[in-house]
């Protein structure tokens, strides 16, 4: 009896719409991640090592004890092969751009799917039958009253598509600005 009601309620969470929005967002995230951490180490942070002074970012560490005393390590691999430990600043540094680069796409995606939700409805509800009509129509379809129409204009582009367009808009001149920097530090 237990082991049924159990099985009932596991099925009624899996079924709600938040569960399965939630496994959604975690796939998501989880391909974003590996997405944002190629863009941060093989794209962002090349051109940055080289405008402050041909630094690759990932091999920037302290040598906090160990290793052979007076020597000079080139790689990270390089120090902890000879027993040194490594404060591997580099890599915090790309985590952090990369966790910059995340929230700023999540605050995009949450800013447009807010926007899409708050739009104006193209229906509405009849004053007199209480049944969905045309947010346009003159007449209810249902109890032939006469209702004023709302202003409604079909062709406007919602906010979704502004808000795409704005984005495509902003990457296209950031990986512009990126193509200008990399070729003058060639």
């Amino acid at each position: 009896m237990a082991k049924s009601k159990l099985i009932s309620e596991f099925r009624a969470f899996i079924e709600r719409g938040s569960a399965i929005d939630m496994a959604v967002g975690i796939i998501v995230g989880s391909v974003m991640t590996g997405m944002v951490n190629s863009l941060v180490k093989d794209i962002i942070m090349p051109p940055i090592g080289i405008l402050i002074g041909d630094i690759d970012f990932s091999q920037f560490f302290v040598v906090l004890a160990g290793g052979t005393p007076g020597a000079h390590y080139n790689t990270v691999a390089e120090a902890q092969a000879a027993g040194a430990t490594t404060m591997n600043i580099g890599v915090f540094l790309n985590s952090v751009v990369s966790f910059i680069i995340t929230m700023l796409a999540i605050f995009i995606m949450v800013k447009i799917i807010n926007r899409v939700r708050t739009q104006k409805p193209t229906t509405r509800t009849c004053p007199y039958c209480k049944s969905s009509i045309n947010a346009m129509a003159s007449k209810c379809p249902n109890c032939c009253s006469t209702v004023v129409p709302e202003k409604f204009d079909p062709n406007q582009p919602s906010a979704l598509e502004t808000d795409l367009k704005n984005i495509a808009k902003t990457a296209t001149t950031q990986l512009k600005k990126i193509t200008r920097i990399t070729k003058r530090s060639k």
